[in-house]
């Protein structure tokens, strides 16, 4: 299978979908991610908090980890990134240019304003393709639910995930270890809805059966 990962930033995808990504790799699916923004950024003072070039160099080492075929980079800025043609058009190339049957994407109901536009754009630019799911990347309160009702065990890809997310090394310092407690509480918990160690869950747009 062609699989297709979509995300804000560089860090999202690791976040969200790190574990399932790494497991289609193992089993010999054809794994590409897409992120939308150079990723870079600064803080309220306009100070730099990481760099373009850097947060792309942190996301390769991350996309080799997961065992990624392709990393295809946008040029948004980030925290301006809005749902238009451009970045439609982008999507929709990918997907019909590596035959894609299954995306993996933000959650529509995330509060983050890039993330929500990449969620709407990939609902539109995905619509034909086979199976498409949501996944969260942060903790953030949202005014919707986040309806998870599809389960991927991935502990034996856990151990990748983390890795992956250890490579974005400059925002480990920044934020310490709150993503990896964080998102291995969700394996975990997420797990043990189904029985097993270590577990991500989406939010299912379509699943088309073959």
């Amino acid at each position: 299978m062609n699989i297709l990962a979509i995300g804000a930033h560089f860090d999202d995808v690791e976040l969200g979908c790190g574990g399932t990504l790494a497991r289609h790799a193992a089993e010999g699916d054809q794994v590409y991610v897409f992120v939308a923004t150079v990723s870079g950024f600064t803080n309220q003072y306009d100070q730099s908090v990481r760099s373009s070039e850097v947060a792309r160099s942190e996301a390769e080492a991350a996309m080799n980890i997961l065992g990624v075929t392709q990393l295809f980079c946008g040029n948004f800025k980030t925290l301006e990134v809005e749902f238009v043609d451009a970045l439609n058009v982008e999507i929709l190339k990918l997907v019909q240019n590596l035959a894609i049957d299954v995306v993996y994407t933000h959650w529509v109901g995330d509060i983050h304003h890039d993330h929500q536009a990449v969620a709407r754009a990939s609902l539109h630019s995905c619509r034909h393709v086979p199976r498409l799911l949501m996944y969260r990347s942060n903790w953030y309160h949202s005014t919707m639910d986040f309806r998870g009702n599809f389960y991927v065990d991935i502990t034996r890809h856990w151990d990748a995930k983390e890795a992956a997310i250890r490579a974005h090394a400059s925002e480990m310092e920044r934020t310490g270890a709150k993503w990896i407690s964080f998102f291995r509480n969700e394996a975990e918990n997420a797990g043990q809805r189904i029985g097993v160690p270590s577990a991500e869950v989406y939010e299912v747009v379509k699943w088309l059966q073959a």
